[in-house]
């Protein structure tokens, strides 16, 4: 999932850019209110979108990695070089070799499978 976090002054105007760049519905998703999203395409391999509004600092794009096992995922990417900042929301927050921050997110049971997501046993 790509995330592009915005400051809440200018969270409108940018959602209403990548939806129109997009030509997707970027939908408020219920849970949390300062995030509005979607799917862009139709088919398994498509990319979803996040704008999320930030209550500080700059603007930026991160990536979110879905795991169906997130203390196995967090350890395999310190393994490869990353550190860990925090944890939100029941997800952990990263930070990779170059510095960029990027987060690492579970998915319930049954939402990765076979035909939506990468393996790397």
């Amino acid at each position: 999932m790509i995330v592009i976090d915005v400051p809440g002054a200018d969270h409108d105007q940018e959602l209403a850019f990548w939806a129109t760049a997009t030509g997707s519905e970027l939908a408020h998703l219920g849970k949390f209110p300062e995030y509005h999203g979607g799917q862009l395409g139709t088919g398994a391999g498509d990319i979803c979108m996040l704008v999320q509004r930030l209550g500080d600092g700059p603007a930026r794009i991160h990536i979110d990695i879905h795991t169906s096992d997130l203390e196995a995922e967090v350890t395999r990417l310190e393994q490869a070089g990353a550190t860990r900042l925090r944890e939100a929301n029941g997800w952990w927050i990263m930070r990779d070799p170059a510095g960029l921050v990027f987060c690492v997110v579970p998915d319930p049971p049954g939402v990765l499978t076979e035909d939506n997501a990468q393996s790397w046993d």
